[in-house]
């Protein structure tokens, strides 16, 4: 277990070599008896350490036993305590539980006397009301009625579980009797009072039955309410019924005037009769409002072909106001319990008679529809005459029109939501979509000037004449002359202007047709918003403002189109020397400066659509650009030379043809810079193939896949062509250019 260095502890101890150890020579064994002495030491040292460890190891288990002795004595004390302590505690409980049996006792007897003596006094109260409330009933005394009936009523509660006892039973049924006979009784006397009878009873007593019918079962109050709400619309029902004149909806504000006169007259007269909790005066009111609901929908489902928008409207009309006063002048509480009344509004009156015209509102989508048929007519009209509006700091040149046909979707759309939400607003919808759709058609694709086809003709046929008969030392004089030649129909200034504006327009349309959207969302029923999408409408105006962008494009290219010949008709091949920029491009350049400020300064409010319009010019005018580089045919090496250098020249005006004549200098859009730099740059690189010369063939080829690496071998056949290479030797190349691996 513990370390040893004594070769004695060793486990392969060898006694015979521990002996060799300690006597290795003969001459060691000189000394034996010391080595036995200490031998003997050593032993009676362990002997005397193990005696010791014996004795110690005794001492502890005769200690350990007699603590264990003296623990478990502690314990059988504790124990003991325990005991001890426990039976104080019942004896301590059993005495506590004899004391309070006594109080427990007189509690339980005090309870039972006071709920004996309660229910006694209950029984006296109720034996003598039973029969105060039968000479109280007969006598008609309703206002000392109201008291003892509430009370009895109270105390019938308490007897609810005897009824099984005879007697209480008995108690039970005179107490029902009462309130059935209470119930005829006052609903005869209201019908006394109101039946013209002198000996009717006075309004006082009906105030104070008022009070006991309260009490009475609910179904008493809401039959004498319902009687009389009836009464006092009989003579509304006989004046206003559908066989007489003033029945018709050209009429219908006698129909509200006559109900407020009635309720003013009412509350004056019988205003103190029913208590206010009763709101009696809404009953009348909401009664009224389903009677003339009820009869105005019958009479104009019989009547419908003498309806017109402007009677129909007429009538909304007068009843939202209508509708109006009464969520002032009333809370709109007995709607609750009107079973049929329908869902409250956030104004509890909106509705309850105005839901009749909703069957009809397509007469109004009708009018509506006709209203922008012509409003769209008088817009083409106006096109012909007026001029567009003035562009402002915020606000781009539009055409008159568009503000005009949008407020006049607003005003229907605000007007529709006060009619209805639901299926008019829907069908309003449908006739906005048709007339965004004519309006983009009708105003702002059938107004953009038209193209002419263009065709260079005669023009063309002089040009080839003349640059045949051209002698080198002519050529770039008679540059102008040919341009001037080729030269074709462009469009004006205004005519420039007008196709912005209408990109202008359409924009403003596309904007504000999603405005629209969103509004129609939001007012028309939850429901129902997932129906609304004018998509195709917006598609429409991305499709003018697409053509008003092409149509610019085309006309620019086309202002091009001569210069472009020209340098294709170049004699390139008898160029001597390479000079300025030719006149073909300061052409160029000047249509650029004549057109892009006119269309940058009637696009300031549309920037993105003027960097669109930029963007496609590039992405169709470069490609033309190149493919008349390669109609240049038999040049030499300064013609492509001069070429390049014109090429050159036209990508930096085309990099900063954004700001082209502007006293701003803004930075090109880096989406355009890029279209640009592809473009020229390949045209660019065309040219120097071109210079290159095709001995050795290898080398020529291995050129060409260097500068032109997109180009496929159709592209390298038009070089051929332009260096004039014969088919022999193109044969050869093509070869090579075909086993290039690059």
């Amino acid at each position: 277990v513990l370390p040893s260095k004594d070769p004695l502890d060793e486990p392969d101890f060898n006694s015979i070599d521990y002996i060799n150890s300690l006597f290795p020579t003969e001459q060691s064994l000189s000394n034996i008896d010391e080595v036995v002495a200490k031998m003997e030491n050593k032993i009676c040292s362990i002997d005397n350490e193990i005696s010791t460890v014996v004795r110690g190891q005794i001492a502890a288990s005769q200690d350990g036993r007699q603590a264990l002795d003296e623990a478990q004595k502690v314990i059988k004390q504790l124990f003991q305590h325990i005991k001890n302590i426990k039976e104080k505690a019942e004896r301590s409980e059993e005495m506590v539980r004899e004391i309070t049996r006594d109080i427990k006792q007189l509690d339980c007897a005090k309870r039972n006397l006071t709920l004996a003596i309660t229910t006694l006094n209950h029984l006296h109260m109720l034996v003598g009301g039973v029969d105060t409330l039968k000479l109280l009933t007969q006598r008609r005394l309703y206002g000392e009625i109201a008291l003892p009936l509430q009370a009895i009523s109270e105390v019938m509660t308490h007897f609810e579980s005897y009824s099984d006892i005879p007697q209480i039973k008995s108690l039970s049924d005179q107490v029902r009797s009462i309130h059935v006979e209470l119930a005829d009784q006052i609903t005869h006397d209201f019908k006394e009072a109101f039946s013209g009878n002198k000996n009717s009873v006075p309004n006082k007593q009906l105030a104070q039955a008022c009070l006991v019918v309260s009490i009475l079962d609910p179904k008493v109050k809401r039959d004498l309410l319902k009687w009389f709400v009836n009464l006092q619309l009989q003579e509304y029902n006989h004046l206003f019924q559908e066989t007489e004149d003033t029945a018709w909806l050209d009429k219908i504000d006698k129909r509200y005037a006559w109900i407020k006169r009635h309720l003013l007259e009412f509350e004056d007269r019988l205003g103190n009769l029913f208590p206010q909790s009763w709101e009696v005066s809404e009953r009348i009111a909401v009664q009224f409002c389903h009677n003339t609901r009820e009869e105005l929908s019958k009479i104009m489902s019989k009547r419908k072909s003498e309806i017109d928008v402007k009677l129909l409207l007429y009538a909304i009309q007068k009843t939202s106001t209508f509708e109006n006063l009464l969520s002032r002048r009333f809370s709109g509480v007995t709607l609750n319990d009107d079973q049929e009344s329908d869902t409250l509004n956030k104004s509890p009156f909106v509705g309850v008679i105005g839901d009749c015209f909703i069957p009809h509102l397509e007469i109004y989508i009708e009018s509506i529809d006709r209203n922008l048929s012509d409003l769209i007519e008088r817009f083409v009209q106006d096109c012909k005459q007026t001029q567009p509006t003035e562009a402002t700091e915020t606000q781009a040149s539009i055409l008159p029109s568009c503000p005009d046909l949008f407020v006049f979707y607003k005003k229907s759309m605000i007007q529709c939501t006060q009619l209805d939400n639901g299926q008019s607003m829907l069908s309003l919808t449908r006739t906005f979509q048709k007339y965004l759709h004519e309006y983009s058609e009708k105003l702002l694709q059938n107004n953009l000037p038209k193209i002419e086809a263009q065709s260079l003709g005669t023009s063309v046929q002089l040009l080839t004449r003349d640059l045949q008969k051209m002698s080198t030392s002519g050529l770039i004089q008679n540059f102008s002359s040919l341009l001037k030649e080729g030269e074709i129909t462009r469009f004006t200034k205004e005519e420039l202007a007008k196709i912005c504006c209408i990109l202008s327009t359409a924009e403003y349309c596309l904007e504000t047709t999603q405005q629209l959207s969103d509004k129609l969302k939001e007012k028309i029923e939850p429901s129902l918003a997932d129906q609304i999408d004018l998509s195709k409408e917006q598609d429409n105006f991305h499709k003018v403002i697409s053509n008003s962008i092409q149509i610019l494009v085309q006309d620019l290219e086309n202002a091009c189109e001569p210069a472009l010949t020209t340098m294709s008709k170049i004699q390139w091949q008898n160029v001597d020397t390479v000079g300025d920029q030719s006149p073909y491009i300061t052409a160029i350049t000047t249509h650029f400066k004549t057109t892009i400020p006119i269309i940058r300064d009637n696009l300031s409010h549309s920037r993105k659509y003027f960097t669109q319009f930029c963007i496609k010019f590039a992405n169709s005018f470069i490609p033309k650009f190149i493919q008349n580089i390669y109609k240049c045919k038999s040049i030499n090496t300064e013609g492509a030379e001069q070429l390049l250098l014109d090429t050159h020249m036209l990508k930096t005006v085309l990099l900063n043809l954004p700001s082209i004549s502007s006293q701003i200098n803004r930075q090109a859009p880096a989406s355009y810079t890029k279209v640009v730099t592809k473009g020229m740059t390949k045209a660019e690189m065309i040219l120097k193939v071109v210079m290159t010369p095709v001995d050795p063939s290898k080398s020529f080829v291995e050129q060409y896949r260097k500068l032109l690496p997109e180009c496929q071998l159709n592209d390298f056949c038009k070089i051929l062509d332009m260096k004039s290479v014969k088919r022999q030797e193109q044969a050869v190349l093509v070869e090579v250019f075909k086993a290039y691996k690059g």
